[in-house]
């Protein structure tokens, strides 16, 4: 790419060079006839004075053109020379650091991120569906893992990146080397948990060799999600039931769960690919913001922006 570049700029010299040359040459053969006079080179000369003034003349037309179109492309910026990489991406203009979960096509034009993203309003005070409405995925993931920490088992989990499936898995700590059950987590809101995505945290239990999982959503189940998880093994934690558990720990713990729950900057999503906070974007056209990765545009995950995470 470089030689081609390289190459591309000695032929447009090259091009420039023509009209001054073409202008000496001009005036090489129609002066030095009159210089030399009656002289033996002179009378020599003299049957290519009229060819060198047809040349000087093509070369002030050609030098004439060439400042023309120069001016023409600097005045328009359509006839500039461009990026060739497509502008919605390139490198926003700032220095930065090297979710729905899936990365999203990123076809939508952006602007720099803002310094600071939008924040709730208020901060949740107490346990209720309120905290799960504002804390994005990973801080849902953090919860439950403390959650099942607190029941006595040992845990363990990845902060992004391919999961196969599995978020948590749960050890007894009496024979930690062994995986005692595995828990799948779904951030979702307004879209019920439906029996496919049991199935495949049941697939995932049988390749594995774990006979028990848990499957803990802000959201509900379908019933026949539910039905299935009755009858192979799979135990399905919905934001009631995550609330009830957590209504039977102590007010010391609650806080605990609070407080893992709330960390940091709760409402900013977490990119699943990078592990670390989006920021918030705009479309250069117009429309809604929306959250982008920081590592934009080595990583192109983004994802919708929450209503109650772009109150500002």
């Amino acid at each position: 790419m470089a030689r081609r570049g390289r190459s591309g700029a000695r032929k447009r010299r090259n091009r420039a060079e023509i009209a001054p040359k073409l202008i000496g040459l001009g005036l090489l053969l129609g002066l030095v006839p009159l210089f030399l006079g009656k002289s033996p080179f002179g009378v020599a000369l003299r049957p290519m004075a009229p060819f060198g003034w047809l040349i000087f003349a093509v070369g002030c037309g050609l030098l004439w053109w060439q400042i023309r179109n120069n001016q023409s492309k600097r005045s328009d910026p359509v006839l500039t020379e461009r990026d060739p990489t497509p502008e919605q991406f390139r490198s926003p203009r700032y220095e930065a650091p090297p979710v729905d979960r899936t990365a999203t096509e990123f076809a939508r034009m952006m602007t720099p991120s803002k310094p600071r993203s939008a924040a709730p309003v208020s901060v949740p005070q107490s346990w209720g569906t309120a905290v799960f409405d504002v804390i994005e995925w990973r801080r849902f993931e953090a919860l439950v893992e403390a959650l099942f920490a607190q029941a006595g088992f040992e845990t363990k989990s990845q902060s992004h990146g391919a999961d196969e499936g599995i978020d948590i898995w749960l050890y007894s700590r009496n024979n930690p080397g062994t995986p005692v059950s595995v828990v799948q987590c779904k951030h979702w809101q307004g879209k019920r948990v439906g029996v496919d995505k049991v199935r495949e945290l049941r697939g995932v239990m049988a390749a594995k060799g774990v006979s028990r999982g848990q499957f803990a959503t802000t959201s509900t189940f379908t019933e026949d999600a539910t039905a299935f998880a009755k009858e192979n093994g799979v135990n399905l934690l919905d934001v009631k039931a995550l609330l009830a558990l957590i209504a039977k720990r102590s007010e010391e713990q609650q806080q605990t769960l609070l407080t893992v729950a709330l960390e940091g900057d709760y409402w900013r999503p977490t990119c699943v690919n990078c592990g670390i906070k989006m920021v918030e974007r705009n479309p250069r056209k117009g429309g809604a913001a929306f959250w982008g990765c920081e590592s934009y545009p080595k990583c192109k995950t983004s994802m919708p922006m929450r209503g109650a995470a772009s109150v500002a």
